[in-house]
């Protein structure tokens, strides 16, 4: 039942290019609660950026990783945490975001979140031929476990700011 868990924490969810770290950084400041970037701080603890942990290691030792660190933040409370776009393909991540807080996925079209991207070279998953194809292939896949989410904000026609105003919007109902 949401209107237990919050103000525990807040897990923003969606594919890369979403905005998760933009808004998870200004919802903490408008609510004051703490915020954490899960992919910075899974770089700070392996020293690697994850380009390099993806290259080295491949993508299973970085979502093992991925698990343990969103095990270790989600521990503390009153802080927005934005995830990395693959975190929801892990029954234990969703099993430790439910328990400690509210899930917001930030949802926006295939094309809209390629154009965010496609200028990135730090995103490995698009690291081959087609990226635009690999957007419409991994969004798909994961679109049915980013929709389990408590609250979900679509971002294609607005600001971050506006996101945030949604977000503080729907999140109302379930602190009153």
């Amino acid at each position: 039942m949401v209107e237990n868990r919050f103000p525990k924490n807040i897990f923003l969810i969606g594919f890369m290019g979403a905005g998760k770290t933009s808004v998870a950084r200004m919802l903490a400041k408008k609510l004051q609660l703490s915020f954490c970037d899960l992919d910075e701080t899974i770089e700070k603890e392996l020293g690697m950026k994850i380009p390099e942990i993806f290259s080295t290691y491949g993508e299973d030792f970085f979502r093992d990783a991925e698990s343990k660190v969103l095990r270790s933040v989600a521990q503390r409370e009153r802080q927005v945490i934005a995830t990395g776009g693959g975190v929801v393909l892990r029954e234990e991540n969703w099993e430790v975001m439910e328990k400690k807080g509210v899930t917001i996925y930030l949802k926006a079209p295939a094309v809209v979140l390629y154009n965010r991207v496609k200028d990135n070279t730090s995103r490995p998953l698009l690291q081959v031929e087609n990226p635009f194809d690999k957007v419409k292939e991994l969004l798909s896949k994961r679109m049915s476990l980013y929709e389990k989410a408590d609250l979900i904000v679509d971002t294609e026609h607005i600001s971050p700011q506006e996101v945030v105003r949604e977000i503080r919007k729907k999140l109302m109902p379930l602190v009153s």
